[in-house]
């Protein structure tokens, strides 16, 4: 009998999967560069629309793979060949607004999308509703597609302009996708991946800080930007994998078909994408604070600080409030996160006192979280 491609039920995180993961630590690597390059409106800019289309093709090649049966040779073969497409298009992210490579960047970008597509068309064909859900949403998906292939080859603003309305219409396309009957979603797959990428962003903090104090002589302030570096790193896993992800698990496990599928494109496919930019920014200031430990963090830099804290940290309060666990989770979370977004942007001190301040602000949010997360446990 031959083995099937569709998912089992009890599939697990498979090596491959690791694999084809592991390349987006370059992709998040490459986004980290080019905000070091200058931290201008303009960069910010493109790196927003850069990620979201690797975050795109990684998150839709993760429903694919949530339907797929991992161990069978087809599909592994097919996970193999998409990760080599996907690190060459990793190796064009700093050079993808130019007019000699954008267009190799979105014909593999378009590839890597279509490859999804077509995969999970094939791994569904048994299941007769969830294949014309994934129809639908092919279907739909069209514009964005043709929005990258078309900017790419125009270049200047209107290559900005277009690849930025890739974002609008991939939602639409994911709306109208999610709000189709047939979806069959593994839940602890799923969230397993998901949980896979933000360690992925935050062990690129971890290596900036490594990178920076490799090699140079250490100072008291470096060795202290690099420990408080450290810390807020593993205060933001702590935030996510101890408070917040129990609670979303939870509630995603609980539900099933289209609900499902609407609380997967709304709590982990968009908004985990806010949440690992504010990662990216943060691992940018990382970079800055270790190169620049005696000085105050520039305008820019504290900009960046502010948004990569009111990213991570209030997105994840949106996820909560979107599952229902309550205002007394989700307020204290942004209120918090906001008042030290504004603190850090306009009080201009030592480095390392705007981390210890923000390290302080992450701790008190996570004293609040403590009680209110275990009591809504309690009562779900």
């Amino acid at each position: 009998m031959s083995q099937s491609i569709a998912s089992p039920e009890n599939q697990n995180v498979t090596f491959i999967e690791l694999l084809f993961d592991l390349v987006f630590v370059f992709a998040v690597t490459q986004l980290v560069i080019f905000l070091h390059e200058g931290i201008t409106l303009e960069t910010v800019i493109k790196v927003l629309i850069i990620f979201w289309l690797v975050w795109w093709s990684w998150s839709q090649f993760t429903w694919t793979l949530n339907a797929a049966n991992t161990r069978h040779s087809a599909i592994e073969l097919t996970i193999l060949f998409t990760t080599g497409v996907v690190f060459f298009m990793a190796i064009l992210i700093p050079n993808a607004f130019e007019p000699e490579f954008a267009p190799w960047f979105a014909l593999l970008y378009v590839i890597t999308r279509m490859i999804g597509l077509m995969l999970y068309n094939l791994v569904s064909s048994e299941n007769k509703m969830q294949l014309q859900a994934i129809k639908t949403f092919g279907f739909v998906s069209v514009g964005g597609l043709l929005a990258v292939v078309v900017g790419a080859f125009v270049g200047g603003t209107a290559q900005l302009i277009l690849w930025g309305s890739v974002f609008f219409l991939d939602q639409v396309a994911a709306s109208v996708g999610a709000n189709q009957e047939g979806w069959n979603i593994y839940p602890e797959h799923f969230s397993e991946r998901h949980g896979l990428f933000v360690i992925i962003a935050l062990g690129e903090t971890l290596i900036v800080a490594a990178g920076g104090v490799a090699g140079v002589q250490w100072t008291t302030e470096l060795l202290l930007v690099t420990i408080l570096s450290v810390a807020l790193t593993f205060s933001f896993w702590w935030s996510y994998f101890d408070k917040t992800k129990p609670v979303l698990d939870q509630a995603f496990e609980k539900i099933a078909g289209r609900e499902q599928a609407i609380m997967a494109k709304d709590v982990f496919s968009v908004l985990h994408y806010p949440m690992l930019l504010g990662v990216i920014f943060f691992a940018t200031v990382v970079e800055q604070a270790i190169a620049h430990p005696d000085r105050p963090l520039s305008f820019e830099g504290r900009l960046l600080f502010a948004l990569g804290l009111l990213l991570f940290m209030g997105t994840m309060g949106l996820a909560l409030w979107k599952v229902n666990a309550g205002s007394s989770i989700f307020l204290p979370r942004l209120g918090i996160s906001l008042v030290l977004a504004i603190i850090i942007l306009f009080v201009e001190t030592a480095v390392i006192f705007t981390m210890i301040l923000a390290f302080i602000g992450i701790l008190l949010v996570l004293v609040i979280e403590n009680r209110t997360i275990s009591v809504h446990s309690k009562g779900l």
